[in-house]
């Protein structure tokens, strides 16, 4: 069985050291002489494994000056959003994590005409809010608001809110289908998300859907704020 490629090794041993929070944003990765000494290799060899790095967001190189851990990117594929938070943060290596700041039981009357022909729930129906801080390596990454009609899920214990909701919908026995109604827009922080995002004046990811359950009911309407640095959606390439 042929033998991994030094530059596939040197990438990997610094993605592994990123993973790990052993290597932290800003901190400068080792330098192109210590790794042609430590992998017995070329600077064509370190040089493709940086290249590669850089490409895929986890470097930047510096002329003159060496590489630098980025913030980890997380790419979503646009026409495929069902993937879960917890399941953004393990696709570059973090530990997704969440923070309850609010929870609720209100009825349909207190909402929006928008969102009860959203969520096709009426004004004597309940529905559950829920505020969430969401962070990877327990790094702030986003807050979401999600509202979720309690015909479809009529228990949510608190405790589960600080872990992954949609495992909670899973065991309930039900799949994640699709996602309808998504819309992308940029915007500025409130007052309240800079202090809960601890960020200043940065731009933010403004993401809203609905997701749909097996049965084609809405699951739940959701809008999560990214911090716009750590956040990128793609088309993926025509086939």
């Amino acid at each position: 069985m042929p033998s991994t490629p030094k530059y596939i090794q040197i990438s990997e041993y610094i993605l592994n050291q990123i993973k790990n929070n052993e290597l932290k944003t800003g901190d400068q990765i080792p330098t192109e002489s210590v790794l042609c000494e430590k992998f017995h290799t070329s600077r064509m060899t370190v040089n493709k494994a940086l290249s590669r790095l850089t490409a895929d967001g986890f470097i930047k190189r510096v002329a003159g000056r060496g590489s630098f851990v980025t913030n980890s990117l997380v790419r979503k594929n646009i026409l495929h959003i069902t993937n879960s938070f917890t399941s953004d943060m393990e696709a570059i290596g973090l530990k997704a994590g969440a923070k309850l700041i609010d929870y609720r039981i209100i009825r349909g009357s207190e909402l929006s005409s928008f969102l009860l022909n959203l969520l096709n729930v009426k004004k004597d129906d309940f529905v559950h809010y829920f505020t969430r801080l969401r962070t990877g390596n327990n790094r702030n990454i986003s807050i979401s608001y999600d509202y979720v009609p309690c015909k479809i899920v009529p228990t949510i214990p608190a405790a589960e809110l600080e872990h992954s909701f949609f495992e909670y919908v899973k065991n309930l026995g039900h799949d994640i289908l699709y996602t309808e109604n998504f819309e992308i827009t940029a915007t500025l922080p409130t007052e309240e998300q800079k202090k809960l995002l601890e960020i200043e004046e940065e731009a933010l990811l403004k993401v809203s859907h609905t997701t749909h359950i097996e049965t084609g009911e809405v699951l739940e309407y959701i809008t999560t704020y990214y911090i716009g640095e750590l956040y990128t959606y793609r088309l993926p390439p025509r086939a």
